[in-house]
């Protein structure tokens, strides 16, 4: 018998049974027709093409989170007021969010693979114009456009994720975002190193390199295969369809907030934990601080193992364990002050925790409608942005007046509140298989 999971693809996928013969959908497709796709997608999918899906999304999602490091750096060689070199890092993630909603969902009517390569090449040109930067305006141009464009992360998982077999999703979703996890956390110890030994150009330079071969790489390498909407459906018509998604499924609503709330602890940390790191009776330097990324790169395990524990029918129980690691994890976490070995155990339980629901997440929701992958992980993103940018505003200005204490006390009440939630909906929460 099918597990809720499965019922919710059968009953919401995009095909209509027709009788003993088989079925085709709106693409006119026969069951034999999409078997041979799937056989033919799955065997593409090699571990060394999950790897190199892994490493583009590390690579592509590290340019959004570069410049935290450098914005004294380039505040002083552009002449930028403190104002203006703030406003860096939030135009970069508001291209971020617009390009979640406005450009990930063309891989649901467009070829993933060229667009995949189209939006590389795109990034390569932005990271060159930023890193070629001679005013501030050009500056924040670039800034804008490589945050727009590094969604191509999504785009990625979400390719992924529809040449992964359905028993396996799990497994290479959750391959896939330990690369993002990577990324994410060791863009700002990569970008501070680079930038002592050659300038923070050097950082933009070499990321533009990096993605140009890995463009190349990827176009060579993946497979000319698509799961797009007939060409009949507009662009305007693609966007309103995200948001008709997220009025029809539930359970997109529902992981959607579990995404937001465990990204606004995950921000409420590593947007402030500099701050007490950087005082006494540390005062540890930006590179040691940076290298506490090198720390929290051990979440990226979890993202495996919660994959292979979705491909196994546990998504329910995953999530709750998941979510209370997360909210034990500010314990050792407010002890940051007397003891460096409190915050690294409380770093790993984090990380751990937000993969773990994150990688569940991203697996559930796929299996809704896999025709509509890209605009699913996209919306679902979305959420993801408001999240991190909630947390963030909120511990940098909660530490400005309450301290270290009161940081830890919000990132313990999202937490609570993402197991809260899940106690009060966990019987309807599907586990996948």
């Amino acid at each position: 018998m099918p597990g809720n999971g499965e019922a919710a693809t059968e009953r919401t996928g995009r095909t209509e049974r027709t009788g003993r013969r088989g079925w085709t959908g709106r693409t006119g497709r026969t069951r034999d027709d999409v078997r041979s796709e799937e056989s033919a997608a799955s065997s593409a999918l090699t571990r060394g093409v999950v790897i190199l899906f892994a490493i583009a999304c590390g690579a592509a999602v590290a340019n959004v989170y570069f410049s935290q490091p450098l914005l004294v750096t380039m505040g002083h060689d552009l002449a930028m007021s403190p104002a203006l070199v703030g406003s860096v890092v939030t135009l970069t993630h508001v291209g971020y969010g617009l390009g979640l909603f406005l450009l990930v969902p063309l891989g649901d009517m467009a070829d993933r693979r060229r667009l995949i390569v189209a939006q590389l090449l795109l990034l390569v040109a932005a990271l060159t114009v930023t890193a070629t930067a001679r005013t501030a305006a050009i500056l924040l141009v670039g800034m804008a456009a490589t945050g727009l464009l590094a969604v191509v992360t999504q785009t990625l998982v979400a390719f992924a994720a529809s040449l992964a077999p359905p028993a396996g999703r799990g497994r290479v979703v959750g391959l896939v975002t330990s690369g993002v996890v990577i990324g994410i956390l060791l863009a700002r110890t990569a970008s501070g190193l680079m930038a002592d030994l050659a300038g923070w150009r050097s950082v933009y330079l070499a990321s533009a390199t990096l993605t140009a071969l890995l463009a190349l790489v990827l176009y060579r390498v993946l497979p000319r295969h698509t799961d797009a909407l007939p060409a009949t459906l507009r662009y305007g018509q693609l966007l309103r369809s995200t948001l008709t998604l997220f009025a029809r499924e539930r359970l997109l609503r529902l992981r959607a907030a579990f995404g937001l709330l465990i990204f606004a602890a995950f921000s409420t940390l590593w947007s402030s934990v500099a701050l007490p790191l950087s005082e006494a009776p540390y005062s540890l330097s930006h590179s040691a601080i940076g290298a506490l990324g090198l720390i929290g790169v051990v979440g990226a395990l979890a993202a495996t193992v919660a994959g292979r524990l979705n491909d196994r029918g546990h998504s329910r129980r995953t999530t709750g364990i998941a979510l209370t690691l997360l909210a034990a994890s500010w314990l050792p976490l407010a002890f940051t002050r007397s003891s460096l070995w409190a915050l690294f155990v409380g770093v790993i339980l984090l990380d751990l925790a937000v993969q773990a629901v994150h990688v569940t997440n991203q697996t559930l929701i796929y299996a809704l409608h896999p025709d509509a992958g890209s605009r699913l992980i996209g919306g679902y993103m979305v959420f993801y942005s408001l999240g991190s940018a909630t947390g963030a505003i909120a511990a940098t200005s909660l530490y400005a007046v309450a301290g270290w204490g009161a940081v830890c006390v919000l990132g313990a009440a999202f937490s609570c509140l993402g197991l809260a939630l899940w106690a009060y909906t966990r019987h309807d929460i599907p586990d996948a298989r």
